[in-house]
């Protein structure tokens, strides 16, 4: 069968207890159109990039899907009729990546950023040889 993951974002008014239970409720519906759930998490409440529906935030939570076509169709539309989800975003795989997910590891296990010590303070620039002499600055009124 086909590997998915999914990923839902449900109201944030919601507590913690029932966005759990939608994410129990879906792998319900998953189960009983012949897919398994193979592993969830719940990555908790997080503020979004831009308002959806009138909401700041929304509790997001990670699904990985061992199921037909079919089963996932039919949780999908399960999911866009459900009140309490607003968003969701399903991936077809080639294997479920083993342990937790990007979003559970700690910053410094990730090592995708650099530290903020290595940057040069703004007093440290270089000179900038390619640009001329801006002259005298006029005084700001």
């Amino acid at each position: 069968m086909p590997l998915y993951e999914h990923v839902m974002i449900a109201r944030q008014d919601l507590s913690s207890a029932q966005a759990e239970g939608l994410i129990e409720h879906f792998g319900a519906v998953l189960t009983e159109n012949g897919g398994t759930l193979v592993e969830h998490e719940y990555w908790g409440v997080k503020t979004m990039a831009y308002k959806i529906n009138k909401n700041r935030k929304g509790h997001y939570a990670f699904l990985k899907s061992d199921a037909p076509s079919s089963a996932v169709q039919e949780m999908e539309r399960l999911m866009r009729l459900h009140d309490d989800v607003m968003r969701v975003l399903t991936v077809k795989v080639d294997a479920h990546e083993e342990g937790p997910s990007v979003q559970m590891q700690k910053r410094d296990e990730r090592g995708d950023r650099p530290d903020r010590g290595d940057r040069p303070d703004r007093g440290d620039r270089p000179d900038r040889g390619d640009r001329p002499d801006r002259g005298e600055r006029r005084e700001r009124r």
